[in-house]
């Protein structure tokens, strides 16, 4: 999703993501590469999403690329004190979804991403069932505090907004806990957005690869030649 490419290029397998390859592009370092005022900012549950996967402040990764962030909270035990039953992350969450929201309604950075992980945990936990189907809910009033900010951004401000919304994987088909085989529903994504500018692609089922040529043809973003090249994915907006 942040690069637009798949594994064996970007050299993330796992949640170690041991030794990432930064020579294939994050969104964030297009964006910043374009112009270097656009406002950045990020929200995690989840902070190897920064440090890591952004890689955000290494000179490999292009140096400090976000304005604001929030995160590193599930390392703080004794606000967030961990149970076996990952209501620490449920809480934190909460806090994210909201930090997201009030900071997209008073700042209106240009471009940021918002990582809950509630949901994930349960699948893992329960897989299919009551207990999932809560989690979505909880998920789905989380996202939705974000979409009023979002809202109030253009009806106040007139601008002009792109939410997306997905998921990084699917589930195993017998118990929906696990995942990393190669059956279609752990390989099935699904992805929300609130553009009215789809183009033909977006209902040819696209991939996780298209989001980030999706956003820089939402953004007007000028990729560099040889990042545009290695990219794996394309744009489902016009």
């Amino acid at each position: 999703m942040l690069t637009g490419t798949w594994s064996n290029k970007h050299n993330v397998w796992d949640n170690s993501v041991s030794h990432p390859n930064y020579d294939y592009w994050d969104i964030f370092r297009i964006a910043k590469t374009h112009d270097p005022s656009l406002q950045t900012a990020v929200f995690s549950t989840w902070l190897d999403n920064r440090t890591k996967l952004l890689g955000d402040g290494l000179e490999a990764a292009g140096g400090h690329k976000l304005d604001y962030y929030f995160d590193g909270f599930e390392h703080d035990t004794e606000r967030f004190p961990h149970d076996l039953m990952a209501q620490y992350i449920r809480d934190i969450d909460e806090i994210v979804a909201s930090e997201a929201a009030r900071y997209v309604e008073i700042e209106a950075p240009d471009l940021s991403w918002v990582y809950l992980e509630y949901s994930d945990d349960v699948g893992h936990r329960y897989g299919d069932g009551p207990e999932m189907i809560a989690a979505v809910q909880f998920m789905d009033a989380q996202i939705g505090k974000i979409w009023s900010a979002v809202q109030y951004r253009q009806q106040m401000h007139n601008e002009d907004w792109m939410i997306l919304i997905t998921t990084d994987h699917g589930r195993d088909a017998d118990t929906g806990k696990h995942h990393g085989g190669q059956t279609a529903r752990e390989r099935l994504i699904w992805i929300v957005t609130n553009s009215k500018n789809l183009n033909a692609h977006f209902y040819e089922l696209p991939a996780i690869v298209d989001i980030l040529p999706s956003i820089a043809r939402h953004l007007r973003l000028e990729i560099r030649a040889d990042i545009q090249g290695h990219l794996d994915g394309q744009s489902f907006v016009d």
